[in-house]
């Protein structure tokens, strides 16, 4: 009788029908798979009834955060290897794409099907890992109440785990650098600065802040550029650590963070608003309303610098879903748009579209560094959140910088001003000199 792993490589292969780029090692110390290869550890027949009971990349993430599936070696070189059958490939497809119905009617594929079934034995359906966004209907309604439960169960997970990933910046979007050999804090310091030099600030302005995280932005702009600030987040434990690094930094005269919505903001008209990392959640049914509820909180003349990751258009755009590990487990209800949908309702909404700088690259060189600094700190993050948070994070954070690297999705600075009637936007004729 072959062994585990045997039979899990020829099982993989015949239901997906192309040859598994990976080596498989299973729960009886078994190997199979090509040598060299990145190793895909099975430590459990549960990981394979997480894959029976929820076929597809969902079924795999709860494996994964449950620590019933590992990666030896290599994570990139992994995840690269296995993306074709994960995220290219998609669920509904085998390797001669057919769909997963039309598979099924193969009977070598049902024989397949059967014998995984009788490896997982016994066939009880495991319960989700508890990091699993519970209660959650995917429906993407962006209410007041569903958006502050989502924000909640991604950024109220420790202000000392983000501070051990992100570092002492705790900037949590993409950086801006200068060479791919440059420290993180500073490639932040630059994407901060850039951002308050695109808005033109100047001392006495007032900055609005959507989605001001733990107080990066806010404290950089009326630190370097003398203006007041708003922020606001629906993160309680964001707020009251960016709260205690203002009365640190002496600038709480000068800056006010609140828990509120976007939407409740009424103490308008601002100068500028900064908006970074902070629009892929707030939804494609919602997103005309957060352009025309930004335009409407700007003096004649103001700036808005839109800071957003975009995905990819596609052929027949109602196709689109969200990615099922990402909803469940990090970005509850987060959405991505193409980049020429957000220009499109920012103009709808009245702002000129002055100009726009794709930072793809800079998201992968970000996102690599913020792995390094979990995968260095591994022990300590696991005790500062869970074993299975970390390793959400890890997956998530990996599988992102590979995505931004084969520009399946990009990240891209969009500045747009409310030009008034006279048409004088207030740029220099040479605005990419930002002065």
């Amino acid at each position: 009788m072959q062994d585990a792993a045997s039979r899990l490589k020829n099982l993989a292969e015949q239901l997906m029908g192309a040859p598994l780029p990976v080596r498989i090692r299973a729960w009886d110390h078994s190997e199979a798979g090509p040598p060299g290869a990145p190793t895909l550890v099975v430590r459990n027949r549960r990981a394979l009834r997480h894959l029976l009971w929820k076929p597809g990349e969902l079924g795999l993430a709860r494996a994964w955060v449950a620590g019933d599936l590992d990666v030896d070696g290599d994570l990139y070189t992994a995840l690269d290897a296995l993306a074709e059958f994960i995220w290219e490939r998609g669920p509904e497809q085998d390797g001669k794409g057919r769909s997963l119905r039309q598979s099924l009617r193969d009977p070598e594929v049902r024989a397949a099907a059967r014998s995984l079934l009788a490896l997982s034995a016994p066939f009880l359906r495991p319960s989700p890992p508890p990091e699993e966004m519970r209660g959650h209907r995917r429906l993407h309604l962006h209410t007041k109440g569903s958006d502050k439960q989502a924000i909640s169960h991604h950024y109220d997970v420790g202000n000392d785990f983000y501070e051990l990933v992100l570092g002492p910046s705790m900037v949590y979007s993409c950086a801006y650098w200068e060479s791919p050999d440059g420290t993180l804090e500073d490639a932040q310091r630059d994407k901060l600065d850039l951002v308050c030099r695109k808005l033109g600030l100047r001392p006495g302005m007032r900055l609005l802040d959507v989605g001001c995280g733990w107080g990066s932005m806010a404290i950089h702009a009326a630190r370097e550029y003398g203006v007041g600030v708003v922020g606001v987040t629906l993160s309680r434990e964001q707020a009251a650590y960016a709260r205690k690094r203002i009365a640190d930094e002496g600038l709480t005269d000068r800056i006010e963070i609140r828990v509120q919505d976007y939407r409740d903001v009424r103490d308008g008209p601002y100068d500028a608003i900064s908006s970074i990392g902070m629009a892929e959640h707030v939804g494609a049914e919602r997103y005309l309303e957060y352009a025309s509820d930004l335009h409407a909180l700007l003096k004649p003349g103001g700036r808005l610098l839109n800071h957003q990751i975009a995905r990819r258009p596609q052929a027949d755009e109602s196709a689109y879903t969200v990615d099922e590990f990402i909803d469940a487990y990090v970005f509850p209800d987060g959405e991505l748009a193409p980049v020429g949908t957000t220009v499109g309702i920012l103009e709808r909404a009245g702002f000129e579209v002055r100009d726009l700088e794709s930072i793809r690259e800079h998201y992968a060189l970000t996102l690599r560094r913020w792995v390094a600094n979990l995968e260095a700190h591994w022990k300590e993050g696991r005790r500062l959140t869970s074993a299975g948070r970390a390793r959400v994070w890890r997956l998530y954070m990996a599988a992102s910088a590979l995505a931004f690297e084969h520009n399946r999705i990009g990240v891209n600075q969009v500045l747009a001003v409310k030009t008034p009637e006279s048409g004088a936007s207030g740029l220099p004729l040479r605005a990419r000199d930002w002065r």
